[in-house]
């Protein structure tokens, strides 16, 4: 589903949270850093992220550093609103961080109009 008919409430996007540990809420976006046992594990993760985000057809931000990657989901079709494609995106993306060891570091995800050095 795209366009505004999909857009999450706070509510709702606050109760999805509870689900998903690994993920925090920015204006218009779930986003995370997972940290990846080595720089070569956490490309694994990129790769895997990308093979989701074909096969889902929602792609995210993407900024990799070292052992680090970070990730925002945000529909832009939905006028950059959280959606539930970017929920669904998120817990696939979690599973797959699991699968290369990756731990989440939400926290460490900038805020808005901040660097990721």
């Amino acid at each position: 589903m795209t366009g505004t008919e999909d857009i999450l409430t706070q509510t709702q996007i606050d109760a999805a949270l509870t689900e998903l540990s690994d993920w925090l809420y920015q204006p218009g976006a779930l986003v995370t850093v997972f940290k990846a046992p080595t720089a070569a594990a956490a490309l694994e993760l990129i790769a895997a992220v990308g093979r989701l985000a074909e096969e889902q057809n929602h792609h995210p931000d993407l900024d990799w550093r070292y052992n680090r990657v970070f990730i925002r989901f945000s529909s832009h079709d939905a006028g950059t609103r959280v959606t539930g494609r970017d929920i669904a995106a998120a817990a696939a993306v979690s599973r797959a961080a699991a699968a290369v060891s990756a731990s989440a570091e939400p926290g460490k995800y900038p805020p808005p109009g901040a660097s990721r050095s």
